[in-house]
């Protein structure tokens, strides 16, 4: 008597089929969510512009490239957090766990998502940053890579977040992450200005690697990427994926 052997999907096709489920699944709202974050990249560009007037050229760069990194840093540790803890309270996240992919895979559709979804945005607010501080750009061929190591980054900080913290909490956690990224990080100005505890508390948090990033491949006749926020956010990259995929077998 024959049996049928059942033979597990290439891992290509179930990344793809995952996407494509994710994307219907959000698709009465997706549109909005792209929208929201286009907004907040412009509108922080405006924002900086009614309170500085018009700056300086060294701080013209700063405020030009910062929405950038706003944008992608917002999507993961803000966005991120808030959809994977909703969906764990209505069970969609449980459910999804019952299927036989692995843990790597469920990841990576959910990344690459988050990341589609921010980079409207976060090249909208390059353009919208360029045009109001009149800053000429000079893009490295690294920026495709670096705006990815940052989107997933962030996304990954952010997914752990939500899955090991209880949902409640992990949106109160987001909601206060958005103040610090915006108010107390050095993304759109220099981190000297920051007092001294806090700037040292930087040098080993991912944002201001993030920031050094995006600032060096957007602007890079200006900027260079130092060595340390190189191997910071290459860290933090790899770290983050490590406890993102961990937090979710933890709970499987």
């Amino acid at each position: 008597m024959s049996t049928l052997a059942i033979h597990p999907a290439p891992t290509a096709r179930q990344l793809g089929l995952l996407l494509q489920w994710q994307f219907r699944r959000m698709s009465q709202f997706l549109p909005l969510l792209v929208v929201v974050q286009i907004l907040l990249a412009v509108t922080t560009v405006l924002g900086y512009g009614l309170l500085v007037g018009t700056p300086p050229p060294e701080q013209a760069l700063y405020l030009a490239t910062g929405a950038s990194t706003v944008t992608l840093v917002m999507v993961g540790l803000v966005m991120t957090p808030q959809m994977v803890a909703q969906a764990r309270t209505e069970g969609s996240l449980d459910w999804m766990r019952t299927l036989p992919v692995p843990r790597p895979v469920f990841l990576g559709a959910d990344l690459a998502l988050w990341t589609l979804i921010a980079l409207p945005g976060m090249v909208l607010g390059v353009v919208a940053g360029a045009a109001k501080f009149h800053v000429h750009l000079a893009l490295s061929p690294w920026l495709p890579l670096a705006a990815i190591v940052v989107s997933l980054t962030a996304a990954c900080v952010g997914y752990a977040i939500a899955c090991l913290l209880p949902p409640q909490v992990a949106q109160l956690v987001s909601q206060v992450l958005v103040f610090v990224v915006l108010l107390f990080s050095p993304v759109s100005f220099p981190a000297s200005r920051l007092p001294g505890w806090l700037e040292h508390v930087h040098q080993w948090l991912p944002v201001q690697p993030m920031a050094d990033a995006m600032r060096a491949t957007l602007v890079s006749d200006r900027f260079t990427m130092p060595l340390r926020s190189t191997l910071m956010l290459a860290a933090w990259c790899a770290a983050s994926l490590v406890v993102a995929t961990w937090s979710l077998r933890k709970r499987a």
